[in-house]
């Protein structure tokens, strides 16, 4: 996401911040953090690919991907350095790189959290704001920060040799 946001675009990234933040401070005060909460944080997450709405663990990481490799695509054509080395390694640009993430993805954080409400009221009849954020959190922003410097190098590789694949062997150059 090389291109300046739009101003839609950076409402919907500070909801989802905002919902974000407030999901783990009413966590906090509801349920606190020990470890019965945390055992049953990483229990009911493993029981969920296998229960009701398995869908949204196909359809929220391949939307993440779809970001991934748009804003992947962008930086290749720029020359942009690898995006999760940039996150991990620069501090000057680390965090500007990071807030790119969170903007391209708020759309599907957002989604992910109206359908775990809906998960959690059908299914668990109570609410874990942690495991809400969570959840969307390993659905929709992991996929894109794991996804997108691969796509990148790999428009890279179709882009700076005209798209052809490069020889395998020495009898094929």
């Amino acid at each position: 996401m090389a291109d300046a946001p739009t101003r839609s675009q950076l409402l919907v990234a500070r909801i989802a911040v905002a919902i974000g933040a407030f999901l783990i401070l009413l966590g906090l005060v509801l349920y606190g953090f020990s470890a019965e909460v945390h055992h049953r944080i990483w229990r009911d997450i493993a029981a969920r690919p296998g229960g009701p709405m398995t869908f949204r663990f196909v359809l929220q990481p391949c939307m993440a991907a779809l970001a991934a490799f748009h804003d992947g695509r962008t930086d290749a054509r720029l020359g942009r350095s690898p995006y999760l080395w940039t996150i991990l390694t620069e501090r000057g640009q680390g965090g500007g790189r990071l807030r790119e993430g969170v903007i391209a993805t708020s759309r599907i954080i957002l989604l992910g959290f109206a359908m775990d409400a809906i998960y959690q009221a059908t299914v668990l009849g109570t609410f874990y704001p942690g495991e809400m954020l969570l959840i969307s959190v390993l659905l929709a922003f992991l996929p894109y920060v794991l996804l997108r410097g691969p796509f990148a190098r790999l428009a890279g590789w179709r882009h700076h040799d005209g798209g052809r694949r490069p020889p395998s062997s020495k009898s094929e150059r």
